[in-house]
């Protein structure tokens, strides 16, 4: 496939740059291109290119080679000024990645160049879902209305599409935990009589769309309808939430007979190709990105899954599109054991302008890797004396000789709990270590499990000269060895920007958050049309 060759390159790092033009180009032509914002989450969900997927440079170890397969994959890289694209590209050319490039002028050189730029995350299928909405009229009620729905004990289920732990933070009063890509499944057993009215819900507008979206176009028999805005809609007309459920569909509950059916017509009314297990090879083109997903429960990955095939749960797949497979114009490769969740979910993707196969024919049998499929990463090449146990941290430490503990979990999980006298450091801040610590005798990196900690192992080392070391297991292995957690926010030497606070999370933002959330999503048809470069369609 050709590409539009690089202008310039990089007086600094001599990597070169393309420009907004170039990468409009290689979007509105389905080439395969990876557009990285490798900013924290809060400073990318300000402001960024539709298309830009948020993989920050804290992490690259962590994500590059599952979300970026192929190390000659046309890769652009951005910031907005604050030099952190340069020092990505270097460390994915150091990864193995041949095909590098930085942004021309970064953000803000998009938008100087007429490029839209859009805020929030997860944006293309947001925007996606509104698109949706605005072409199929996806029925929808009111808080109100549902509310006097379930005051006057109507036959009604409502259905919450979000994940579990979502589901648990808040949910509407009596609503039961069915992810996106469970619905249409699991539909049958929930509402059996096609008198009940289904409602699904999420916490803002798109997976509320999407679920119901997705019942309508399988074609139940059951009226369906969104709950419009979600628990941000039933919050803002000043209905209570629950808190701390744990109802959840029958996972062993069968689905009706024609679902499988139902969803197969869907996915080829969108597109969607077809492939077995047997010719699953002929798609390992070395000038082709292939992502393979199951997009069953992780429970059931767990219980049994099909080689190189990663977990990524249909709904959320759907809802975080871009950071799952930040390639665009990749291939996308869907399995599931019952015809019906990749048959979906590969219905959607296909309409956001994937080309996306579904695996047919599969047997039981074929499901026998047991287990988390094994993060791909990098050796960090770290010496045996570099490792030390919790039990000499705890030496360390209690002998107060200037042991300095560094963690690099992430800000929520350092507040909720971390070793006592641990400071919070941002990996993209590392730097900023040695002028904000007092005088040390020697260094201590831990996160929750090492595996983030042990690459910033050498790059502390090179900014110090007293010795670094790793805590061998983590934070994980400070607890299994019985030592005991601080909290709080008092030992913080980054701004807690590692993540962004959703308008529609938790149960403590302000009213005008909440429906300058909603306003910002009504809005993004006509941005989309704006930017010009997503090619989605809707059946």
């Amino acid at each position: 496939m050709s590409q539009v060759p690089s202008s310039s390159s990089s007086p600094v790092s001599g990597i070169a740059v393309v420009t907004f033009s170039e990468v409009r180009a290689a979007l509105k032509a389905r080439q395969e291109i990876a557009l990285l914002d490798v900013r924290e989450e809060a400073p990318h969900a300000e402001a960024h290119p539709l298309f830009a997927a948020n993989l920050s440079l804290s992490h690259l170890e962590l994500n590059a080679y599952d979300r970026l397969p192929r190390r000659d994959t046309r890769i652009v890289v951005l910031d907005d000024g604050e030099g952190l694209a340069v020092r990505a590209a270097l460390k994915l050319r150091s990864l193995g990645y041949t095909d590098v490039a930085l942004l021309a002028g970064g953000v803000r050189g998009w938008a100087e160049a007429g490029g839209e730029l859009f805020r929030d995350v997860n944006v293309p299928s947001k925007a996606f879902g509104e698109l949706v909405e605005s072409q199929r009229h996806t029925p929808s009620l009111s808080a109100e209305e549902v509310k006097a729905l379930l005051d006057a004990q109507a036959d009604v289920v409502v259905l919450d599409a979000r994940r579990f732990e979502e589901y648990q933070n808040m949910n509407i009063p009596g609503s039961l935990s069915v992810p996106g890509a469970e619905l249409v499944l699991r539909v049958h057993a929930l509402a059996p009589h096609p008198d009940t009215r289904v409602i699904v819900n999420c916490a803002g507008r798109t997976r509320s769309i999407i679920g119901t979206q997705s019942l309508v176009n399988a074609g139940i028999p059951n009226q369906v309808h969104a709950l419009r805005n979600g628990t941000i809609g039933w919050t803002l007309a000043g209905q209570q939430l629950e808190h701390g459920q744990q109802r959840r569909f029958d996972i062993n509950a069968r689905p009706a007979p024609d679902a499988a059916q139902r969803a197969r017509e869907v996915a080829d009314r969108a597109g969607v190709r077809r492939i077995d297990s047997a010719a699953l090879t002929a798609l390992d083109d070395p000038a082709r990105t292939v992502y393979r997903f199951d997009v069953r429960t992780p429970e059931e990955y767990r219980r049994g899954h099909l080689a190189g095939f990663l977990s990524a749960p249909g709904g959320q797949l759907v809802q975080e599109t871009e950071m799952n497979a930040p390639v665009r114009g990749a291939r996308i490769v869907l399995v599931d054991d019952d015809g019906v969740r990749a048959n979906m979910t590969a219905s959607w993707l296909a309409q956001m302008a994937w080309e996306v196969f579904v695996v047919d024919g599969l047997a039981a049998a074929d499901f026998n890797v047991e287990g988390d499929a094994p993060r791909a990463l990098p050796a960090a090449g770290l010496q045996d004396a570099q490792r030390i146990a919790p039990a000499q941290l705890k030496a360390w430490l209690d002998a107060r000789d200037g042991t300095e503990v560094i963690d690099l979990s992430t800000s929520a999980r350092f507040v909720a709990r971390h070793i006592p006298g641990a400071w919070f450091v941002l990996r993209s801040q590392l730097e900023q270590v040695p002028r904000k610590l007092p005088s040390a005798t020697r260094y201590v990196l831990t996160c929750g499990s090492a595996l983030l900690a042990q690459f910033a192992v050498a790059e502390l080392q090179q900014l110090v000269a007293q010795p670094v070391y790793l805590l061998e297991g983590g934070n994980a292995a400070w607890e299994c060895a019985g030592l005991a957690f601080a909290s709080g926010e008092e030992r913080l030497l980054a701004p807690r920007i590692d993540r962004y606070r959703r308008p529609y999370e938790g149960t403590d933002n302000a009213v005008a958050a909440m429906q300058g959330y909603l306003d910002w999503e009504f809005g993004l048809v006509e941005q989309l049309g704006r930017d010009g470069t997503h090619g989605f369609f809707v059946i």
